[in-house]
């Protein structure tokens, strides 16, 4: 693929939910098959449940575009100082080409200034899924069973809207020093 400087994060609106449901659809397809599910709720969300999530208060979700094709999208749930991403996907024929990596630190600047972490959680033996959220600075925290599956909850501690590597002052990330 081309340089990803020509993708575009912005918010997506009801006009735009029929395409993201048929990229979540494609996206989450391996995912149903590697836990031989497919009953996975990314793949049962009807449309008019897909509309309600979108127009929901607490709830932004973000696409990624290359001229007017939606490529992948993120959903994010806001709940006083923290937020919960979700229903990450991208289309199957640019995956592993940085979509999911932008759309991580897009999130970020639609964040309230006042949240202080960042939640994921993605199926146990989802490697791959695993290993972008460790990149993007995610860390293990828990795994959870729910149904037949077991999943992991990763998190992001920021400081003041802005990222906190390990090992950084706080201050200095502030611009205090």
């Amino acid at each position: 693929m081309g340089a990803e400087e020509d993708v575009v994060v912005a918010v997506v609106t009801v006009a735009d939910a029929g395409e993201l449901l048929t990229l979540r659809r494609a996206a989450f397809v391996s995912e149903a098959q590697t836990y031989n599910d497919p009953h996975i709720p990314a793949l049962t969300q009807t449309l008019d449940e897909l509309v309600a999530d979108l127009t929901s208060d607490g709830v932004i979700t973000l696409g990624a575009r290359r001229g007017p094709r939606l490529l992948g999208s993120i959903r994010v749930g806001i709940e006083g100082d923290k937020a919960t991403l979700g229903r990450l996907a991208v289309a199957p024929d640019v995956q592993g080409h940085g979509i999911g990596t932008k759309l991580l630190f897009a999130v970020l600047q639609y964040l309230p200034e006042t949240t202080k972490e960042v939640w994921v959680f993605t199926g146990q033996d989802s490697k791959e899924n695993i290993e972008l959220y460790n990149k993007a600075g995610f860390e293990h925290e828990f795994d959870q069973q729910a149904g037949g599956l077991t999943y992991a909850y990763l998190r992001k501690v920021l400081e003041a809207g802005n990222v906190v590597e390990d090992g950084e002052d706080p201050a200095v990330v502030r611009g205090e020093n």
